[in-house]
């Protein structure tokens, strides 16, 4: 994709959302940051959208107003951690509601645009966790669903220029790691004896919403320092 173009970010006050966000504004394209906290990016190429990504209806309101647009990144996210006999459903009504629905309504908003414009970026943001790890299987469960989504719907808009990715990262250095929630449920380093870097994960979106990356899509993409590769 050239510079100038238009990226929605979900997330884009914080963490992984707001790395991709200004690496996005780094390389000249325009980015509406959708957000419910105070945003925390200052660039003349910077949109802050104020909204609750946890209301559909709120949702499907500002997504309309964002057209055209060529890439949609959706990073925004929760967690909450619990083994079975002390699981967190009201947490995890909120993760799906975060996490799954609210890419599903601006998918369903945005990417038909897209395909009928014939060019069109889609990157979900998930987690190695999504193939399963205790104690977090109802964040797995939504994460596992970004991956399904993403490749039923690169199937159906692949013909029109349009690709449907997923970026999956192993524990992340973002502020959710201090979050009170997952105090019994400690990060694991991988191989490469680090956590990840947000900046990281930001340079690997732009390649799948760049003109290279056109051959790729309906992937799940780990970026794990050696996370996955057998121990």
């Amino acid at each position: 994709m050239s510079n100038n173009e238009h990226a929605v970010v979900t997330g884009a006050s914080a963490g992984i959302g707001r790395a991709i966000a200004a690496h996005l504004l780094a390389n000249g394209w325009q980015v509406s940051g959708l957000d419910i906290a105070t945003p925390s990016l200052e660039h003349a190429s910077f949109t802050p959208v104020p909204v609750d990504l946890a209301d559909g209806a709120a949702i499907e309101s500002v997504a309309a107003t964002l057209m055209p647009v060529d890439a949609l990144v959706h990073a925004a996210g929760v967690l909450r951690v619990g083994c079975l006999g002390e699981l967190d459903h009201t947490g995890a009504a909120l993760m799906w509601r975060l996490h799954v629905e609210a890419a599903a309504r601006l998918a369903d908003v945005i990417v038909p645009s897209m395909a009928a414009r014939g060019s069109g970026r889609v990157v979900f943001v998930g987690s190695r966790v999504a193939q399963g790890m205790p104690g977090r299987g109802q964040y797995a469960a939504t994460k596992a669903a970004l991956i399904a989504m993403a490749r039923s719907w690169a199937g159906e808009v692949a013909a029109q220029g349009v690709t449907v990715n997923v970026v999956s990262p192993a524990a992340t250095a973002t502020g959710m790691l201090q979050d009170p929630s997952r105090a019994a449920s400690a990060p694991r380093l991988p191989p490469l004896g680090r956590l990840i870097e947000p900046a990281e994960i930001a340079a690997l979106v732009a390649f799948l919403l760049s003109d290279a990356a056109a051959a790729i899509t309906g992937q799940d993409i780990a970026i794990c320092g050696g996370a996955s590769l057998p121990s």
